[in-house]
């Protein structure tokens, strides 16, 4: 069976009445959590300039919610201005395969999709569910980095699956859905190597919407090239270079659903470097506070093979200057860990992230590759950081499944802590917001999405979003 109706048949078939409670429950941290880290990042400049975007468009037949506003646009613009906010700040979940990605891009398009044509919310997390499955199993199956291809060329699929289960698509039409969001939306690998720039928090939602795009088109009758995977000018020839399979998916022969493999982000770093924080902060800890950087004499860290290409091969991330690029740097991370004690958002504002302590510290640093913590990865990611200061004293740590992996994942309360530390000063009501995230902790029941939505407003939203 081609991949295309395989991925297809296992979608159209999926049904809410047979998920465990526990998918649920997961799929509706991971909706708090992605909305929490988007309102977030409101007022940042990218999510600003895909706002203006989103402003100068509406649809009066299928609209659908800008977060933080009242104002209802297009919903391809509307899940690229959500889409951008939901990435911008590194801070949303992750999955670890062959590939590394980001399931939580794909809501964004599903929300929009549910808003356009009155999904309620047992639809909105059947799409979630099919949404998360199809990035992950893509990733599991073959990394496309290698080749030069980007990681959200897989959330193009999984979105046009995801939105397609949303509006009720037939085994067919889906099939279409998946094969117009392959043929047209592979994208380059250049996003994410040398200095990154602003469309690395982008990428996922540009490829998000393209899915949502495809699955439009195909609802209503739009054709795409077959098969698309095998053909001769297809997906396994030009982009994966061989074909590869899918053997089974979430709820066949008990099979898990890939939503509970899923991590969520318990500070705002590129993942793999999750458990370099833990370690680092452990030390900070063993210390009895951060340290000085006259203290430090050198700093050791060991890591594996996909991090060390992803987050410290580059020049550029031994030197970030771009936000960008230092939430993509282990040594900066590690660095300034070890200096504040702490990391968050203000960690990768530029007067920190181009500070001169750090980059005293990052000269003293070596970081290099461990075979045995190869061995734990995908599964676990383990980073281990050793610490000699100028006095003689040794400080060592390390960490494997740090806070919000799936193997420690975080508690319901723990996600709403998450969600207003991001969002309690930001909205405008904060009554109304605390009911939106009672509502949506009941996803299932909710009938009118959209009003949850606009329930969580900024302060200030209406205001354009760039001004000179």
């Amino acid at each position: 069976m081609e991949l295309a109706r395989r991925i297809a048949r296992w979608a159209v078939e999926l049904s809410f009445d047979k998920l465990p409670g526990e998918v649920v429950e997961e799929v509706k941290k991971r909706v708090v959590d992605s909305v929490a880290v988007a309102l977030g990042a409101f007022w940042e400049e990218p999510v600003r300039i895909a706002r203006f975007i989103a402003y100068a468009s509406a649809s009066p037949t299928m609209p659908a919610t800008v977060w933080g506003t009242l104002h209802r646009s297009a919903p391809d613009h509307a899940t690229f201005a959500n889409g951008c906010a939901v990435r911008y700040f590194d801070y949303n979940d992750t999955y670890l395969g062959k590939e590394a990605l980001h399931p939580s891009d794909n809501i964004p398009a599903i929300f929009a999709a549910a808003e356009a044509v009155d999904a309620n919310g047992r639809r909105v997390i059947e799409g979630i569910v099919a949404a998360y499955e199809v990035a992950a199993r893509l990733a599991d199956a073959y990394s496309i980095r290698g080749r030069g291809w980007d990681h959200v060329t897989y959330i193009a699929i999984s979105s046009a699956v995801g939105v397609g289960k949303v509006l009720g698509l037939d085994e067919e039409r889906m099939r279409h859905a998946i094969n117009l969001a392959v043929v047209a939306n592979n994208a380059l690998r250049q996003t994410r190597a040398g200095e990154l720039s602003m469309w690395k928090g982008c990428a996922a939602a540009n490829a998000a919407r393209n899915g949502l795009f495809a699955a439009l088109l195909a609802w209503k009758g739009m054709t795409g090239p077959a098969p698309i995977f095998e053909g001769e000018m297809g997906f396994f020839k030009l982009v994966s270079g061989e074909p590869f399979e899918i053997p089974r998916m979430g709820g066949e022969d008990g099979e898990p659903y890939k939503v509970l493999q899923t991590s969520i982000k318990y500070w705002p770093v590129e993942y793999h470097a999750m458990s370099a924080v833990e370690a680092a902060l452990n030390i900070v800890g063993q210390h009895g506070g951060p340290f000085k950087p006259d203290e430090i004499e050198r700093v050791e860290v060991k890591t594996f093979e996909v991090a060390y290409r992803i987050i410290v091969k580059d020049p550029e991330k031994w030197d970030p200057r771009t936000r960008e690029t230092a939430d993509h740097s282990l040594p900066y991370i590690v660095a300034a860990a070890l200096l504040d004690g702490r990391v968050d958002l203000d960690t990768f504002k530029p007067e920190r992230f181009l500070a001169a302590d750090v980059r005293q510290v990052m000269k003293r640093m070596r970081v290099e590759v461990d075979p045995e913590h190869d061995k734990l990865y995908p599964e676990g990611i383990k980073n281990s950081v050793r610490v000699v200061t100028r006095d003689g004293r040794t400080y060592e740590a390390e960490s494997t499944y740090p806070p919000g992996h799936w193997r420690n994942p975080m508690t319901r309360q723990q996600v709403e802590e998450k969600f207003w530390r991001l969002v309690g000063g930001l909205v405008e009501d904060r009554g109304e917001a605390e009911e939106a995230l009672r509502l949506l902790w009941r996803l299932e029941e909710v009938s009118d999405l959209g009003r949850v939505l606009r329930m969580l407003r900024v302060r200030g939203w209406a205001r354009p979003p760039l001004q000179p």
